[in-house]
């Protein structure tokens, strides 16, 4: 609720001072917000708490505090400190719709198999989120990866390193408990 009111007096802000690019970023992140409850609802999904407090502050920080508040500029490296934190939230995302999916076909899932499609959903999307960058930034004449073929490949390690060591730590975990056996 608190994301709402922001980006509601965000919105009304831009639109009275003229700024009609930001106006369109806040009215854009109470989209998403829309979208991401939306999907929860009509996949009838019960989504960790943890996992939903991940992407709501991941939203936080991608979309409203380092686009809609121009953070980019004063916090060092938040491009890279987003892309692992996205790395984490996409391994749990993959995790679940998995977990989702097996369940629905009422078929036991190896955790190792669990594990590794999780990890490799991170990594997928981690390149397809690059490919995105790629094609918006030719299409609209944008610089989200600022012309750098090394600023690319680092956001796709940086996804790929933290999903790594969430795959690590959650089979260790596992094999510990013998729950992964």
């Amino acid at each position: 609720m608190i994301l709402y009111i922001i980006c509601g007096v965000s919105f009304v802000y831009f639109s009275v001072i003229g700024n009609y690019g930001k106006t369109f970023q806040a009215g854009f992140i109470i989209v998403v917000l829309l979208l991401f409850r939306g999907l929860i609802t009509w996949t009838r999904s019960e989504l960790p708490p943890a996992l939903r407090f991940s992407v709501l502050i991941f939203i936080t920080i991608t979309m409203m505090l380092a686009n809609l508040f121009n953070m980019y500029a004063f916090i060092p490296y938040l491009d890279k400190i987003e892309h692992l934190l996205s790395g984490v939230i996409l391994f749990f995302v993959g995790q679940f719709i998995l977990i989702k999916m097996a369940k629905r076909k009422e078929l036991g899932g190896l955790p190792s198999i669990i594990i590794w499609f999780a990890f490799l959903f991170a990594v997928a999307m981690a390149g397809m989120w690059e490919i995105y960058e790629f094609m918006v930034d030719h299409l609209f004449g944008l610089h989200s990866q600022n012309g750098s073929l090394s600023d690319t490949m680092m956001d796709m390690i940086c996804g790929t390193l933290s999903a790594a060591v969430t795959a690590v730590y959650l089979y260790n975990k596992a094999r510990r408990t013998s729950k992964y056996d």
